[in-house]
Formats: C-alpha cells, sequence, structure tokens
C-alpha cells in the first residue's frame, strides 16, 4: 500500500529531489542515485535531482547535483536511508511541496507526509530494486542497477552480515542481469589506501578484547595525524574486529578534532542499538553509531558493551 502511495505522489509531480544523510555510505548513495535514475528513465519529462553535496571517495558511484532554494517551492522531496531529520544531508529538504521518506532503519524518529519503513530489509537499496521490479511503470537501467547493486553489497558487508535474506540474494541476482561490471564494485568497495591498511595493523594490535567478547579500540587525534588518516577513511576499519574469533561486540572510538569521540558500534549477535540510542545515535540492531562527549562517556559506552554481551552469553546457555 505503502509503495502504490509512493508511486502516486511521483507520478503526480514534475519536480523531485531526492536527498540522503550525511557522510554516505554506498548503501546511502545507491539508494538516492539509483531511484533518481529510475524515475528519469521511467519519467523523461519530469526533472529529477539528487543533493546533498559532496560524496568523498565515494565519487565513483556519483555526485550531486546543485539545486536553488526556488527549485523546491512545487516539488516532490524524497529521503533515503536516512533514520531521522538531523541526518539528512542538505536542511533545505523541509522547502518541498511534500516529503516522503524511504528508509530500513528502525523508525524511532518518524519524519515526512509519508513513509515507507522496512528494517527487515539489508539495505535502503534493496527497497528501491524491490519497488521498481514490483511495478511496471517503473524502468531499471544499467547504470541504477550498479548503483543498488553496490548499496547492497555495502550494507551487507558482501553479504555476509545477518540482515542478508534470500529476498536479498534475489534482488541481487535480478540487478546482476543488467550490464554492469560487478566485480569492479566488489573490488573498490573493498580495497583501501595503503595507509589505512598500516592503521589496519595497529586496530588489530591494539585491539582490547574482554573475556565476555567485548572489544574495543580507540583512535586518537594524535594517532590519525601520524598515520595522516581522515575520520572519514576510518570507515574502512569498523569491520576488522569482527574478523577475530574472541570478538563478540565491538566500537570504534575515533577522536575527532573538538575532542569528542565518534563512536561505531558493531555486534554479533548482542543487541546494540540501544546503547547508541542512550548516547545521541541509533541505529540496527547489530549495527549502530553514536557519540561520547569524553573519556568518561567512552568508558561508559565500553562498559555497556560489556553487559550486553554477558547477558546475550547467560542466555545463550
Amino acid at each position: 500500500m505503502k509503495q502504490e502511495q509512493i508511486l502516486n505522489q511521483i507520478q503526480a509531480y514534475d519536480t523531485i529531489i531526492i536527498h540522503r544523510h550525511m557522510r554516505p555510505d554506498p548503501d546511502a548513495i545507491g539508494s538516492q542515485v539509483g531511484l533518481a535514475e529510475i524515475l528519469r528513465a521511467s519519467f523523461p519529462n519530469k526533472t529529477i535531482y539528487q543533493v546533498g553535496g559532496p560524496v568523498g571517495d565515494l565519487d565513483f558511484l556519483a555526485t550531486m547535483d546543485e539545486v536553488s532554494e526556488e527549485q523546491y517551492q512545487e516539488a516532490l522531496v524524497i529521503v533515503t536511508d536516512t533514520a531521522n531529520a538531523p541526518r539528512i544531508s542538505d536542511d533545505r529538504y523541509d522547502l518541498g511541496k511534500k516529503l516522503i521518506k524511504i528508509d530500513h532503519h528502525p523508525n524511532d524518529e518518524p519524519y515526512g507526509d509519508l513513509m515507507w519503513v522496512d528494517p527487515k530489509a539489508s539495505s535502503c537499496s534493496e527497497m528501491i530494486a524491490s519497488f521498481c521490479f514490483a511495478h511496471d511503470e517503473l524502468q531499471m537501467t544499467d547504470n541504477a542497477a550498479r548503483l543498488l547493486y553496490a548499496g547492497i553489497v555495502g550494507d551487507t558487508g558482501r553479504f555476509l552480515y545477518p540482515a542478508t535474506t534470500k529476498a536479498t540474494f534475489a534482488i541481487a541476482g535480478k540487478l546482476r542481469c543488467y550490464d554492469f561490471d560487478a566485480s569492479k564494485i566488489n573490488r573498490t568497495l573493498q580495497q583501501v589506501p595503503l595507509k589505512v591498511a598500516r592503521l589496519s595493523g595497529y586496530v588489530y594490535s591494539n585491539l582490547e578484547v574482554d573475556q565476555t567478547g567485548a572489544a574495543k579500540v580507540v583512535l586518537t587525534k594524535e594517532l590519525l595525524e601520524t598515520y595522516h588518516v581522515s575520520d572519514a577513511e576510518t570507515s574502512g576499519l569498523v569491520p576488522l574486529p569482527g574478523d577475530v574469533e574472541e570478538v563478540l561486540a565491538w566500537a570504534l572510538f575515533v577522536e575527532q578534532p573538538e575532542g569528542y569521540y565518534r563512536v561505531r558500534i558493531r555486534s554479533k549477535g548482542p543487541v546494540i542499538n540501544e546503547i547508541a540510542k542512550r548516547h545521541h545515535g541509533g541505529g540496527h540492531p547489530l549495527a549502530s553509531g553514536a557519540n561520547a562527549k569524553d573519556k568518561a562517556e567512552v568508558a561508559e559506552i565500553y562498559g555497556e558493551i560489556l553487559a550486553a554481551c554477558t547477558q546475550y552469553r547467560k542466555a545463550d546457555k
């Protein structure tokens, strides 16, 4: 029902502006621009924009358009892969005539006039692809398939994460019928610069692991400067502790220039998004982000991860 309502709104507007979240990942770009490409092919008389500013090292996937405030006045605005409004990249999203939210995160902070939220989906890109394949009015293209496949690969960790379902594989299989280099996408998403690879060694060498399986590593400002690595480039380090057999749930604490810590939390079983919510963040049950204002809050978050691991192991006995 929600999909039909969204399609009706898309058909009703001549101008559509699509947003995603700040600090985009492959799923943000994949779902946003994948949808834009589908709509351009399906409705060539409509004007479709993708906005949100620079995309960093994901510019091999897509780049953004420049849009004036006047162009929002009679536009439909769609936001993909963004759980809460403060994380939307480009705060002009509310200048449009109508706002639609399409997302796969838990809907803890609803926004928009119309919402389609499916936390069971592996990615927002999977949702956009299924939306297209379910409606004859919508046309998939080679580039849209490339973008959506990249988004699914990114958010499933190359189909390794628990959110990967048979529906995910079915959608990915249909996307692979289009003409794009899937191997190149996998290689590009997986590879890291040499400086980040060297920092990976530090992560493994300095990973603190409790007997419960709770683990952490702290990357200070000074350390990042020594390795010449930016905060954005540390995203490739997040999955590394998960490769360690003894690790059950973990956090990467990255000190910011302002002195606070950006926190990325991951888990193989214990639910950790409630921890993130208590510390100015949120996300999925097994993959979330938060913030710690100082070392004391870093210790507090790690303590909560340890407690979650302890409880999980007790329940598993």
